[in-house]
């Protein structure tokens, strides 16, 4: 594809991304027709932080799922590939990523440059002592109800459950980041969920042009410049060879 004239003499790019982007690498999402949660609406009141610390069972059966939404044996797709090539260009990219598989640095891209908004599911965290122990660790003990080894607290995997707030000097940068990008692509994310997806409407009152990538509408699409609803792993591998090709040689 050639680039858009949106895309032109654009040289910082802020990426927001969403489950979308990771299907493609065999990780569900969470509220498409076929997401987790779509099929199985039991399974969100296992992310709810206050029924996660108080309920035996809630927590046993969270644990049970995990393996399966975990990531663990994923690989990065031609989408998270893409932006990674496109970093390499020289190009100032910034990925704010509300997943939580790591994929984006596992494709390369440089992982100061990618902000986890949501945590990562990488490791555990005691509730606690604040210990942290890798996850798949954790899930080889084996244990229903796993405790932290050093002082016996409940577990929980680094990631911001339900009735959690986000990391406030980490939602900061990504502020920052969005009111200094020209560009502003959001991609497979539902933009549901703030504080996130308010970053959207940071970037355009900043003078940012906003791109939306995602198969279903989202309540920013009336701000955005262009909505693209073509498949992500087509989609970003395209815009950002288009990119690419513009950098000057």
């Amino acid at each position: 594809m050639d680039l858009p004239d949106w895309g032109r003499g654009v040289s910082r790019i802020a990426v927001l991304t969403g489950a979308g982007i990771s299907t493609d690498s065999g990780i569900p999402d969470y509220r498409g027709p076929n997401g987790v949660w779509t099929k199985d609406p039991e399974l969100l009141g296992l992310f709810n932080r206050q029924d996660f610390l108080a309920d035996t069972g809630v927590r046993r059966r969270f644990w049970a799922a995990l393996p399966a939404l975990e990531g663990h044996d994923a690989e990065p797709n031609a989408a998270h590939l893409a932006l990674a090539r496109l970093e390499s260009t020289g190009l100032s990219l910034r990925i704010l990523t509300q997943n939580v598989d790591g994929l984006h640095q596992r494709a390369g891209s440089t992982p100061r440059k990618v902000l986890e908004l949501h945590g990562s599911m990488a490791s555990t965290t005691c509730t606690r002592c604040a210990a942290r122990t890798p996850t798949r660790e954790v899930l080889h003990r084996g244990e229903d109800d796993p405790a932290c080894a050093r002082c016996g607290g409940i577990l929980q995997p680094s990631i911001v459950l339900f009735g959690q707030v986000l990391d406030q000097d980490l939602l900061g940068k990504a502020a920052a980041i969005a009111w200094a990008a020209q560009l502003f692509v959001a991609i497979g994310s539902s933009l549901l969920v703030e504080p996130a997806a308010a970053l959207c409407r940071v970037a355009v009152e900043a003078g940012a042009t906003l791109v939306i990538i995602n198969r279903d509408p989202t309540p920013y699409d009336d701000l955005a410049t262009e909505v693209i609803r073509e498949p992500i792993g087509v989609a970003v591998p395209a815009l950002c060879a288009a990119f690419a090709a513009s950098r000057p040689a």
